[in-house]
């Protein structure tokens, strides 16, 4: 199939398949996360989906890091 064929078929895809094939395309370029990892980031999941309330999103991230960081 060529580069052209898969664009092509994109928006036939559901949005799961889209998120997993870039989740895919990512893989390929970064290293896998040891064992040690992947067990901190599903433990943080887990907490996350127990109290979302807990979470930050991400234009508070970008905020506290403007902050720090200066203008």
């Amino acid at each position: 199939m060529s580069f052209q064929e898969v664009l092509a078929e994109l928006p036939s895809l559901t949005v799961e398949q889209r998120q997993l094939l870039m989740r895919r395309a990512l893989e390929l370029d970064d290293p896998a996360l040891s064992p040690a990892e992947e067990k901190l980031v599903e433990e943080r999941r887990a907490e996350y989906h127990r109290d979302p309330s807990a979470g930050i999103n991400l234009e508070e991230i970008e905020k506290r890091i403007r902050a720090r960081l200066g203008p």
